[in-house]
């Protein structure tokens, strides 16, 4: 099945640069192009991709409230966020607003091209180096868990709570089935469990749960 891609950028050669590479993946098509949060909604809503490639910083509409726009609906399409290195202050507030990854504009084009496809299967992604900043985000904020966001987790069974942990993290599927002492596809099963009682878009939403809830605390 073919990944239809949107691309959201106020800059001509990154759109140009990322048309070329996804023209030659056979399971990806490009279905619009836009160069600002307006024009991103708009596109989202006519053409229905299933992924959409996001800058952050653009006139008007930013990318923060363009992604949350899009990604208000039940069936909206899942968002990566594309910026660079100086945008760290934007990592948690992008992911907060609904995006299912978070890249930055240096990586290589075809690993920008593996993260389309990862999120397109619906899990989320984080560039490594972009993971540390949004730790160290998690790590300026107050070490306490409201009562509101703690009682999201009294659904969640012993092993739940476990799996969340882990998740929070940054454990793949086969590292917290090692840690667990469980098979692989039950941690699966635990991960879609959790996707499910905690309302979470992806694995990434699952991520700021852990911390916002206290489950996981902040690096010391």
């Amino acid at each position: 099945m073919t990944v239809r891609v949107a691309l959201v950028d106020d800059q001509p050669l990154i759109r140009a640069a990322l048309q070329m590479v996804i023209a030659e993946a056979d399971d990806l098509e490009v279905v619009g192009q836009a160069t600002n949060g307006e024009e991103a909604v708009r596109l989202a809503e006519a053409e229905q991709p299933d992924v959409v490639v996001m800058d952050i910083r653009m006139p008007g509409m930013d990318g923060i409230e363009a992604t949350q726009r899009i990604t208000e609906g039940i069936d909206g399409p899942q968002v990566i966020v594309l910026t660079t290195f100086d945008d760290d202050e934007y990592v948690y507030g992008a992911l907060r607003a609904g995006a299912s990854g978070f890249l930055v504009k240096d990586m290589a084009l075809d690993d920008i091209l593996a993260a389309v496809r990862v999120v397109a299967a619906g899990d989320g992604l984080i560039a490594p180096t972009v993971t540390r900043r949004l730790i160290r985000e998690f790590a300026q904020r107050p070490q306490t868990a409201t009562t509101t966001s703690a009682r999201r987790l009294e659904i969640l069974t012993d092993r739940e709570r476990e799996t969340l942990s882990l998740i929070g993290r940054g454990l793949s599927n086969t590292e917290i089935a090692d840690k667990l002492h469980i098979s692989v596809a039950t941690a699966k099963t635990y991960v879609t469990r959790l996707l499910a009682k905690l309302d979470a878009r992806d694995r990434v939403q699952l991520v700021i749960t852990a911390y916002e809830t206290g489950l996981v605390r902040h690096p010391q």
